[in-house]
């Protein structure tokens, strides 16, 4: 398995990456593209470890680390500049994290195929580019993939693993190994614009910021709405599974209804048409999203009540219960 981990770009994205692999007790490599004196760079290089230290301080606030490994911990991150690494010796995984201009990207990527073994897997963590058009600045494309990490980089599970035409099977498999083994939660997509999360989110907070300028309801309340309403809920069960959960039935009557009372813009897509015709509506046909043939619905339902009883109680929310002799 891929034994060196190397960061490019030293900003902070890079660095919360980094960050995720010294808390797993890996060493990582963060290597700095911009040009520098050797004295702005000996101060950033200062800068970015004050950071560092912040952050892993902060974890040892909450009892996460203790106080006697943060000294360590910090020696796991060692930060140069491009021209002072000539070749890394051994398969690695290497994350660019470089700023979202095509030029930097290339030279990065360029940077990664001259002095990284054939065999290293290289992502790209950008949020703008889709790994088609990426995959051309790296010689060998089969390794290459993007890895859309969510911040805080460290605290946040989610990666959304996005693969190309080129991209084999091994090297995903190589990246979500080590992915699962720092415990993040990788997820898989083509390449598609927005990936899976900033695609969803784009259209919950245009549709927030839209109720605002309406006067439907005051920021304050939508948020709220929006913490112990759908975070609650889309935190136990996913929104297919939900949609299995009520019925795609029901989703495409109140779709028609705010259809017709709105616009267009709340039309649902033909698939939830096509499973009402096929009736592969959710629970109530044992099929939807997904197949429910052989599972024990009941003791499902059980499960996922189990779980939203937990997240209440850990955010104290649990309903108040008077009992009357």
């Amino acid at each position: 398995m891929q034994d060196n981990i190397i960061v490019l770009g030293a900003g902070r994205m890079g660095e919360g990456i980094a960050l995720s692999f010294i808390l797993a007790g890996k060493e990582v490599v963060l290597i700095d593209f911009k040009p520098r004196s050797p004295e702005e760079r000996e101060h950033y290089y200062e800068q970015a470890r004050s950071r560092l230290m912040t952050e892993l301080k902060y974890l040892q606030e909450k009892r996460l680390i203790q106080e006697e490994h943060i000294a360590s911990m910090v020696k796991q991150l060692r930060i140069v500049d491009d021209q002072q690494v000539q070749m890394v010796a051994g398969s690695c995984l290497a994350f660019e994290a470089l700023p979202e201009v095509s030029e930097i990207k290339q030279q990065g990527l360029a940077w990664a195929s001259r002095h990284l073994d054939k065999e290293a897997v290289i992502a790209s963590t950008t949020s703008t580019f889709l790994v088609t058009e990426l995959a051309c600045m790296v010689s060998h494309p089969a390794r290459f993939m993007n890895a859309h990490w969510l911040n805080p980089a460290h605290l946040m599970p989610l990666v959304e693993v996005s693969r190309g035409k080129d991209s084999e099977q091994r090297y995903v498999d190589a990246l979500f190994t080590v992915l699962k083994g720092i415990g993040k939660v990788p997820v898989l997509c083509e390449a598609a614009p927005g990936y899976i999360i900033p695609r969803l989110q784009v259209l919950l907070m245009n549709e927030a910021a839209r109720m605002v300028e309406e006067g439907v309801a005051s920021a304050e309340d939508i948020d709220v709405a929006i913490r112990v309403g759908l975070g609650l809920r889309y935190s136990v069960l996913g929104v297919l599974e939900f949609i299995d959960w009520g019925g795609g039935d029901t989703l495409f009557y109140a779709s028609n209804y705010l259809c017709d009372k709105l616009d267009n813009r709340f039309k649902s897509p033909e698939v939830i048409t096509r499973n009402m015709q096929e009736k592969r509506r959710g629970f109530q046909d044992g099929v939807g999203f997904f197949d429910y043939s052989g599972v024990d619905l009941s003791n499902y339902r059980r499960q996922r009540s189990d779980a939203f009883l937990k997240r209440l109680e850990l955010l104290d929310l649990m309903p108040t219960v008077t009992t009357r002799y």
